[in-house]
């Protein structure tokens, strides 16, 4: 995957961040957005990298609610569910999140999930434990109880040009680290930017818009 987008905001190598992956790539690892991003759409950001190469990166947005849309609702929407149905919905269904993935394609759904459920063809396997699947297969899968055993679904997703998001690592605009279940597909989603600082060992209220670092 090479996806691009328009992305403007610095990044983080700082004494708080861990190594990164074999060969540089982040793939796999949570980027936390500093306080000098400069870049609203990323302010308080964490996000699970899906991809990164030579060629660019891709990422969704796991902290950022898309304002009043419900899962069982957007099934509605798609016509997976007809109206009065969600009732029927398996309790993941009923309760999984829908998230405001990125500024670019915000019209698809992408959804970042266990690696329980897979599609042939249409599911990328990132790391043992997480897949990202982008067709409406997997929302028919959920919505019968027949997906992944977690799951967030989310509108569009962070692009990143070839070296660009080096350069914002190196301009001290994002932070990373290691990725767990709970911060990609936890229910708090309010607090997975203070949790994920916390996980480097960085204090959130140490941090100024001032200062790209711990």
């Amino acid at each position: 995957m090479a996806p691009t987008g328009k992305r403007t905001g610095e990044s983080t190598r700082s004494s708080g961040a861990a190594p990164p992956s074999s060969g540089g790539y982040l793939d796999g690892r949570l980027l936390i957005a500093m306080p000098v991003m400069g870049d609203s759409r990323f302010e308080r950001s964490v996000i699970y990298l899906c991809a990164h190469s030579a060629e660019g990166a891709m990422g969704i947005i796991v902290n950022h609610p898309a304002g009043s849309i419900d899962f069982p609702e957007l099934l509605q929407q798609l016509g997976i569910i007809k109206k009065g149905e969600h009732i029927k919905l398996p309790e993941n269904a009923e309760s999984m999140k829908v998230l405001r993935g990125g500024p670019v394609d915000t019209g698809r759904g992408f959804v970042l999930h266990s690696s329980d459920f897979y599609i042939e063809n249409a599911t990328l396997r990132i790391d043992d434990g997480v897949c990202l699947t982008a067709t409406v297969d997997i929302l028919r899968a959920i919505a019968n109880g027949s997906g992944p055993k977690h799951a967030i679904l989310a509108l569009g997703y962070a692009g990143w040009a070839p070296g660009q998001l080096e350069t914002e690592i190196q301009s001290n605009g994002w932070l990373h680290c290691d990725a767990d279940a709970d911060l990609i597909f936890g229910d708090d989603v309010d607090d997975k930017y203070n949790r994920a600082l916390q996980k480097i060992g960085i204090d959130p209220g140490m941090l100024s818009n001032e200062a790209g670092h711990a």
